[in-house]
Parts: structure tokens; sequence; C-alpha cells
């Protein structure tokens, strides 16, 4: 199903070049693209648009294509909150400036349930 709008043209640049990675991946192990889409559980065709960075494939067929690549590890990193500076700068931006400690609540004498106090 075609997605209803075209992504950013940055989008666009990044999965073509994800594409010729997957390619050149595909040919430095000298796999043909039937020996991959079918370790892939794919078409041939789909292949082919994955290595030209088609935005409509689902991004599970690029995962599938990976991993018949032995390369679906590096799909696992991408978001990991490690590789994310400006997100962990975030959270210490909005951390707080001081942390006080946390006071119990004594009882009062006086404030027995049944009223009678401790005189």
């Amino acid at each position: 199903m075609p997605t209803p709008t075209t992504p950013p043209s940055k989008v666009r640049r990044a999965l073509r070049s994800l594409g010729a990675d997957i390619r050149d991946a595909r040919k430095r192990r000298a796999l043909s693209m039937e020996t991959v889409a079918d370790r892939a559980f794919t078409s041939r065709k789909t292949l082919q648009r994955i290595e030209q960075g088609d935005y409509s494939v689902s991004i599970g067929i690029y995962a599938s294509v990976l991993n018949a690549l032995g390369l679906l590890d590096g799909l696992t990193v991408l978001a990991d909150p490690a590789n994310d500076a400006i997100g962990m700068e975030l959270v210490r931006a909005n951390l707080p400036q001081r942390v006080g400690s946390k006071k119990v609540a004594t009882r009062k004498r006086g404030n027995k349930k049944d009223g009678s106090g401790d005189q």
C-alpha cells in the first residue's frame, strides 16, 4: 500500500544510502538477489526496490533483508539511548538543580483517633 505523502528529501536520501549499502553488502557476500530475497521471505522485485531506497517498502521488509545479510544488529542500535546525544542532553537539562530529602510526617501530640491525646 503506497504511503499518502512523500517523505522529506533528507529521508529519501537516507533510504537511498541504506539501499546502496544493502546492495554493497549483498555483493561483498557474493549473494544473488534471488538468494537474499528467498532468505528474507520476499520477492526479488521487492529486494530491488529496497536496494534503490524505495520509501514505500515497509521497515519490516528492510529488517528481514538486513537479517538475511547478518546485519540486523545494526538496526537495533539506531535509536538506542546511548547513541541519542540530543535526547540525553535534553534529559540532563531537565534534571532538577537541587534534590531535597523527603520529610517524614510525625504524629502530633493529642492527635489520636479517639481524640484523647497523650497528656
